[in-house]
């Protein structure tokens, strides 16, 4: 990723931040309102409804699923392009090592990748990208508008950056979600979360699901 191109993608991701009024402080409610105050490390202006909602998309074999065949327990959700040079591959290798360190803890987390680049990752190609990451990891596409509606719902910042047809980069915000079935999201992470601290954080919430 060229300095011009890091410097953009800091910039969407830093607007996606201000738009979702999200800040690095503990949430102020007390656990009878919220039990799982002790687990969170972030705080969504709107509360943590304003993050997720239904998708339709397909899967790496070419299925049609749906978020609730999708997160079916804890699971970590991420944004990205096979294409990416730096940012996604490292997200995703992270999340998929903080998935192994869950698994050793007897904890069952799930791994999500849909792409925001969907001309050219095809259902075939997340499928492939996915399980290169982690055996377990679901890829999921779709079509360019079905792309649109779950970026929408997450509240995801992506835009093509780039003419060329076949090595067009695509600026977007690198933002992990942590969400579960019923109760929708619990928890996001940036990129500098290390591994560990993201098993520690999941760990937390899925001991009170």
């Amino acid at each position: 990723m060229s300095p011009v191109t890091r410097i953009a993608a800091l910039l969407a991701s830093a607007a996606v931040l201000v738009g979702l009024g999200i800040g690095a402080f503990m949430v102020i409610r007390g656990p009878e309102a919220d039990p799982f105050s002790d687990c969170r490390r972030t705080q969504v202006a709107g509360g943590s409804a304003a993050i997720g909602g239904p998708f339709s998309l397909i899967d790496g074999s070419g299925t049609q699923v749906t978020e609730a065949d999708v997160i079916e327990g804890p699971t970590l959700v991420y944004f990205g392009y096979s294409f990416c040079p730096d940012v996604c591959p490292v997200d995703l290798a992270r999340n998929a090592v903080a998935g192994d360190l869950l698994a050793e803890r007897g904890v069952e987390v799930g791994l999500a990748f849909i792409t925001i680049d969907p001309e050219r990752d095809t259902p075939d190609v997340v499928g492939v990208y996915s399980e290169a990451m982690h055996p377990d990891m679901i890829g999921l596409s779709g079509t360019a508008d079905e792309i649109a509606a779950a970026a929408r719902a997450y509240r995801v910042y992506y835009a093509r950056n780039g003419e060329d047809p076949d090595y067009y980069l695509m600026d977007h915000s690198t933002f992990t979600y942590l969400m579960a079935p019923e109760v929708g999201f619990l928890e996001f992470f940036g990129s500098d979360v290390p591994p560990a601290e993201v098993a520690d954080a999941v760990a937390c919430f899925a001991g009170k699901l």
